[in-house]
């Protein structure tokens, strides 16, 4: 049985596969660990055997010459070899490439990468795929020869083809999907109802969630009381700059609060207003991610920045991971993050101009991508808002593509520079990409982004295309050894998106709050921050953070 499957693959193939095999062994963002690089290099090895497979079908069918039959044996013979030399090579350095990413991350070196547990895990990747490709054809052939009873061979093939399509997306989407998702909802909804010990239900009238709330403590989800009950203080803020201090406001509004995205924007709106939101001097519209988690080093960071004197509000607009969220409720995000922003924009600008908050708009991941599209420019045009900290903007972001791709020549795509920084500005672990002395327009927005994150600089288009940001000079976290590969650089970095959030802090999707600390003050200006006392702020955020 075994050898029967062997004698049926196909050499070229195999030839090419063992090439993409190879390939995925190089390094590309983010550091893998043995199974990941395994299921890789596997999935990597049945794509390129599929590509090969067809090739060699194109290539019989349009009847081109094929070398002689008594050179067959000599010419495995060779490809063997050299496909085996290829792959132990690639394997042999596949260590120093994977740690030529963990030290620029500041990660300890691995000794090696354990490659007959790759393989092993490789090959069984292969062959799953390779079976399931194979189950896929024999569907194809089965109704084919049903409909050649009826119609002509090449119709019949055809229809063959239309049919294992349609059987395979319907059981995959239809049972699987809907089995897996039906259990997936089932669990993210069993964990954002839970209501963890250390989260204490606040009992400060001016605290949502406490008695005297619009919001009771079980409707914020779980994720919405962390965000409520952590967070630094006004005694916390007091210890730090040695100056009377305010307890930040924090509104949050869970998925199970309202029926529709409209009214719990509404509850939202009336709970900021109750407990003196619009009395503060910054105002921020936050959108958080997928399972409704706000990124506390970024909210900390400004709470510190103004001396507590700033006022949140965001609303959860869905409890699964933001892969699932941006899967099954695509346009989901974007509407409630519209359904927020118009309803506190409205009663912002009924407001008189000198007795209301300065406003500004934050989100991270894909809550930077639902955050970008809360706000319409012609709407705000007349009375805008005063500006945005948007980090880790997924690659499908559109502002942040727009101005990536008409950024200023001879400016990296890794770190764009867009016209004469007065409106949008770029910034990574080094800072902000424009002298500091360059003056700001009305509206001021800052993308905080890392080369290596992949959840920003991802794209399809990396199947046949080598990217622009891969062009010296490269960011400072991608390292120099990372090649392209047709096909298997954007399979590479397909898991670095899933691995984006294992790195350390200040890499891939992890942004460290010194880095916030530095967007936040561009875009806020607060007074009297001397480069001393920012310096002195960002090593007590980084203590802070445990690190």
């Amino acid at each position: 049985m075994l050898q029967r499957f062997l004698r049926s693959l196909s050499g070229g193939g195999l030839v090419l596969g063992t090439i993409f095999f190879a390939a995925s062994l190089t390094p590309s963002l983010i550091p893998r660990t043995f199974v990941m690089q395994g299921a890789l290099s596997g999935a990597s090895f049945a794509v390129g055997y599929g590509i090969g497979v067809a090739w060699r079908w194109l290539w019989q069918y349009m009847g081109l010459p094929e070398p002689p039959h008594r050179h067959l044996g000599v010419i495995k013979i060779v490809a063997t070899v050299l496909c085996a030399g290829v792959a132990v090579w690639f394997l042999w350095q596949a260590s120093a490439w994977q740690n030529s990413i963990r030290a620029l991350m500041g990660l300890e070196p691995v000794a090696g990468i354990r490659p007959v547990e790759i393989c092993l895990i490789a090959i069984v990747a292969f062959l799953v795929l390779v079976l399931l490709a194979r189950l896929f054809l024999a569907a194809v052939r089965y109704a084919s020869n049903v409909a050649d009873r009826f119609m002509p061979p090449r119709v019949a093939r055809v229809i063959g083809i239309a049919v294992g399509i349609a059987l395979f997306w319907s059981i995959a989407s239809g049972v699987l999907a809907r089995f897996a998702l039906h259990q997936i909802d089932i669990s993210f909804a069993a964990i954002d109802a839970r209501i963890e010990p250390n989260q204490q239900r606040p009992t400060a009238p001016s605290k949502t969630g406490s008695a005297a709330s619009l919001i009771s403590w079980n409707e914020l989800g779980r994720m919405g009381r962390r965000y409520v009950a952590t967070g630094p203080t006004a005694r916390d803020i007091e210890a730090f700059s040695h100056k009377p201090a305010l307890d930040p406001i924090r509104v949050y509004v869970g998925l199970s609060a309202r029926g529709t995205a409209e009214e719990r924007a509404e509850v939202a709106l009336a709970e900021l207003i109750r407990v003196g939101g619009f009395d503060r001097s910054t105002l921020v519209v936050i959108t958080p991610t997928g399972t409704g988690w706000v990124d506390a080093a970024s909210i900390d960071t400004l709470e510190y920045l103004h001396n507590g004197d700033v006022a949140s509000v965001a609303m959860q607009y869905s409890y699964l991971n933001s892969p699932l969220s941006l899967l099954i409720e695509p346009g989901y995000g974007a509407e409630t993050a519209r359904a927020l922003f118009s309803a506190v924009y409205k009663h912002w600008t009924a407001l008189p101009k000198d007795h209301r908050p300065n406003l500004y708009l934050n989100g991270l991941s894909l809550g930077a991508m639902n955050s970008e599209r809360s706000a319409n420019l012609f709407e705000i045009l007349a009375d805008p808002i005063q500006g945005a900290v948007w980090s880790g903007p997924p690659f499908d972001s559109l502002i942040w593509k727009q101005m990536t791709a008409n950024r200023n020549a001879g400016s990296p795509a890794w770190l764009p520079r867009f016209r004469d920084g007065s409106l949008v500005r770029f910034m990574n672990q080094d800072g902000i990409n424009v002298p500091p002395d360059t003056p700001w327009g009305p509206l001021r927005i800052v993308y905080v982004q890392y080369a290596s994150d992949a959840i920003t600089f991802f794209n399809e288009r990396y199947a046949y295309r080598r990217p622009d940001w891969m062009e010296a000079p490269r960011g400072p976290d991608v390292t120099p050894q990372l090649q392209w590969f047709p096909v298997v650089t954007m399979l590479q970095l397909a898991l670095d998106m899933m691995l984006a959030n294992t790195t350390p802090m200040g890499y891939g999707h992890m942004y460290a709050p010194e880095h916030y600390l530095e967007a936040w003050l561009a875009v806020t200006d607060p007074p009297g921050w001397t480069p001393e006392r920012v310096a002195k702020l960002k090593a007590y955020l980084i203590e802070r953070s445990g690190r």
